[in-house]
């Protein structure tokens, strides 16, 4: 399933690579082009190295082997093999991936090296169990990558396994304050990796540029400059590997995404290239006063890191990058946060993209779903379909108002503190990213049912009847991506799940008790109707907050996209994402709780 992408870094070593890697099942698959013959020797020399049994797929889920970035496919035939051998799988409707329990495979065991007939092709094993169905290649592969994203979050590898290569790729961030890969960070033991310097001490002066390029500060407050950055961001900032999605920014999106209080023009960082003056690369930075753990840290957000597809052998991206660090420096602030679809040293959480869909038909055509082989889509559209009028109608929801500012800016401050890493918003700021994007006019009147002109966020409350006191709010937002290769449609309005917060989190036992996933079950029930109601095609969320218990019993569907967070010149242990980490690793949270910031 394509996009599902958030503001990112990409690996900046040689360059940038702005087609990150998102959520969806086609950047997962093995090239094409490669020619028959060519395919059938790497076939055959891979599953020469993966015959040494399963002691050495273990080394490579270890991240230990020498796999690249793809997963081998002997890699994968051997554990479709070992999968069968041992009875295949459940039957289910959503095909889940999670059934393919890597962990409970007998290392080294019999049946596993190679196939019943000797060939080594997957699925051909004659050993399903009654009740249970063969495991493709395909489940196999995301499950693999798993496994492989789970080694990555502990410093061990990248999605393609550590080695030598992969390791000495990293030459901008192995001049750069983050932690290395590889290196132990320890619990209650977090602090900066460089210390603070007086303003005097930062470098003045801009860093050069190539020959052609001159460095532009954009104001986004000129609409012709705000234009300049949006058609950079809508042509070449994301889309995925097939170049069938690509995000659709608006005007008013970057308008709200950029310009919180007390935003900085300097921060706003365009490359211009001569003679023509055209903007050719683009960064951003917004203050965001950031709670890490014990510890709260005055800022800098980077977005929105963008070089034009042609220019991207220029070595532009590390000097934009080091630009708004000097720029962040001359401010006094010293720590930022950023997230990517790829790997860099090195992740302090890892977040997964789950999915909800609304307009089956739609996701369908564009390839964004597919239907699974034991169901129909009819059956699917049944199975999703959501009542018109919201469960909490009548108790109390509503739109939120100015008036709601304060009361909403307290229960966010209050349950925020559930997780380890977290914002910390001033009443402006919640004024700003719950409100500020909540467009003009009357809903219905630009021809959008559910919509007002202009609109980028909803953002609802729960005023109890009785005491009038606001007890819960969630919000959500706007991001469409224009739909690349279909006749038929153009755009796939996607909406985001933002923030929410409840007061029954502040009960006595409301996680052990199942009170809080029930609120948060039927607040989120109402996300998902107005979300529908407004024709939005699907609704993503990933493993953040509270998210993970209530994802699946909302009919969310994970992707096979995953995001890296990243802290700079900031040392401290992992944090929960999409996997549990024990207590004395820094973890003992929860699935999610670890991280509590919804990145753009």
């Amino acid at each position: 399933m394509p996009p599902a992408a958030s503001s990112r870094i990409e690996e900046v070593d040689d360059s940038v690579n702005g087609d990150d890697h998102r959520s969806g099942s086609e950047h997962n698959e093995p090239s094409t082009s490669t020619s028959a013959s060519t395919e059938k020797s790497k076939k055959k020399r891979n599953k020469g190295k993966a015959k040494g049994g399963l002691e050495k797929i273990g080394n490579v889920l270890a991240g230990k082997g020498d796999g690249g970035q793809k997963i081998p496919q002997a890699l994968v035939d051997h554990v479709v093999d070992a999968v069968n051998a041992q009875g295949g799988v459940p039957p289910d409707d959503d095909a889940d991936v999670d059934q393919v329990d890597l962990a409970a495979l007998s290392i080294g065991g019999a049946g596993v090296g190679t196939s019943s007939n000797g060939k080594g092709k997957a699925g051909e094993s004659s050993a399903i169990a009654a009740g249970k169905r063969p495991v493709s290649a395909e489940e196999v592969r995301k499950a693999l990558q798993i496994v492989k994203a789970m080694d990555m979050l502990q410093g061990k590898s990248g999605l393609g396994g550590k080695n030598k290569k992969e390791m000495g790729e990293y030459k901008f961030w192995k001049t750069q304050p983050v932690p290395q890969m590889g290196e132990q960070r320890e619990v209650n033991n977090d602090g900066p990796i460089e210390p603070s310097v007086p303003r005097e001490q930062v470098r003045q002066e801009p860093y050069p540029l190539p020959t052609n390029f001159v460095w532009s500060q954009m104001d986004l407050e000129d609409p012709d400059q705000g234009r300049e950055v949006y058609e950079l961001l809508s042509n070449n900032y994301v889309e995925d590997a097939d170049a069938s999605f690509r995000f659709q920014y608006s005007a008013e999106f970057l308008q709200w995404a950029l310009k919180p209080p007390g935003y900085h023009k300097e921060w706003h960082i365009g490359v211009r290239g001569q003679p023509k003056n055209k903007l050719v690369a683009f960064i951003s930075g917004i203050p965001i006063q950031l709670r890490v753990r014990e510890h709260v840290l005055d800022t800098v957000e980077i977005n929105y890191l963008c070089v034009h597809k042609k220019l991207r052998s220029k070595r532009l991206a590390p000097v934009l990058i080091k630009e708004v660090t000097r720029q962040c420096h001359l401010k006094g602030i010293f720590q930022a946060i950023y997230t990517a679809g790829v790997v860099l040293p090195t992740p302090v959480s890892t977040a997964r993209y789950y999915h909800r869909t609304l307009n089956l038909p739609k996701l369908a055509d564009v390839k964004f779903t597919h239907i699974p082989r034991n169901t129909t889509l009819a059956r699917m559209i049944k199975t999703n379909e959501l009542p018109v009028v919201p469960l909490l109608g009548s108790a109390g929801l509503r739109e939120m108002e100015d008036k709601d500012v304060e009361a909403v800016a307290s229960l966010f401050k209050r349950y925020m503190l559930r997780f380890k890493m977290a914002p910390e918003y001033s009443i402006d700021e919640i004024r700003h990213n719950l409100l500020s994007g909540r467009g003009k006019g009357k809903v219905g009147a630009n021809g959008y049912p559910g919509r007002k002109a202009e609109q980028v966020t909803w953002t609802y409350v729960v005023e109890d009847p009785a005491t009038h006191q606001i007890t819960d709010f969630f919000s959500f937002y706007s991001l469409p991506s224009q739909i690349m290769k279909s006749t038929k449609h153009s755009m796939l309005e996607a909406a985001y799940m933002f923030y929410y917060a409840t007061d029954v989190a502040f009960e006595p036992s409301a996680d052990a008790s199942g009170n809080l996933s029930r609120r948060l079950h039927v607040l989120l029930t109402d996300l998902l109707i107005i979300a529908n109601n407004a024709k939005f095609d699907v609704v993503n969320a990933m493993t953040l907050m509270d998210n993970w218990a209530i994802l699946k019993d909302l009919k969310f569907g994970h992707g096979d996209g995953y995001l890296n967070f990243y802290l700079y010149n900031w040392r401290t242990a992992p944090l929960e994402g999409f996997q549990a980490i024990p207590a004395n690793s820094g973890g003992g949270v929860g699935i999610g709780r670890g991280v509590g910031v919804v990145m753009l």
